[in-house]
């Protein structure tokens, strides 16, 4: 993930480092261009340097998403599958064949039952408080980096804004300089100055959408985690009692 998380921002880099040669070389937009060739254009005519950070927000942001998506995908486990196998270990093996299938089961929930099964010789009452104490570990891990994906979503439509603000200021000082206010020097500067928050309202409403997804994705491990602990419990309660 680390690599994936690299990679972009190395793209994101490149993509500022080059923003400002394409833009002098920027022409005007023509009817027929496709849809990628005007966004480009757009993107242009918005000025290299604000456009090139949200951006870099947009990119940044999106190798999060990922990243989390990818390891919630991987954490989430079959939990009724998982306790019966345990239950199964159990009765045939004891405590250290439920441990196995643990250690040979990936994911959070096998993680937790393992550090419930671990304490399981110092009591029940122990065994639960090790599974609520790793549980909260585990939650920990799973909403790691989401935070940085909230501020993206938050900083991409500021950054629009203030590209928005500057751009204004450079069109009053134009028309400022120019003496006289000219039509198309009003309109060509409101332009570029609205296309920054264009842009960076599309980046918060990308993100959100992924970052939506993974904040219900965690919830849904979460409710497992807390289920299956419950059901490792009770398991535990019934074999203490045998």
């Amino acid at each position: 993930m680390k690599k994936v998380f690299t990679t972009l921002t190395i793209t994101g880099l490149m993509v500022l480092s080059s923003a400002q040669s394409i833009y002098a070389q920027a022409e005007p937009v023509v009817a027929d261009k496709t849809f990628h060739q005007v966004l480009k254009q757009r993107f242009i005519e918005g000025g290299p340097f604000f456009m090139g950070i949200v951006l870099l927000t947009l990119i940044l942001g999106l190798a999060i998403a990922i990243e989390r998506i990818i390891y919630l995908n991987m954490a989430s486990t079959n939990t009724d599958k998982l306790i019966n196998n345990i239950e199964e270990a159990f009765n045939s093996g004891g405590v250290e064949a439920a441990k196995e299938v643990c250690r040979n089961t990936k994911g959070p929930v096998a993680s937790i039952f393992y550090q419930g099964l671990d304490r399981m010789d110092e009591g029940v009452d122990a065994a639960e408080k090790a599974v609520v104490s790793y549980g909260g570990v585990q939650m920990g891990l799973l909403e790691k980096n989401v935070s940085w994906l909230s501020l993206f979503i938050a900083l991409a439509p500021m950054l629009g804004f203030m590209g928005t603000v500057i751009g204004m200021i450079s069109a009053f000082d134009a028309i400022e300089a120019a003496g006289d206010i000219s039509p198309a020097v009003v309109a060509g500067g409101i332009k570029v100055a609205l296309l920054t928050t264009v842009f960076g309202l599309i980046v918060a409403i990308v993100l959100q959408i992924f970052y939506n997804y993974i904040i219900s994705k965690i919830d849904s491990i979460v409710n497992n985690m807390e289920d299956a602990s419950i059901k490792l419990v009770d398991l535990l309660i019934r074999n203490k009692k045998n």
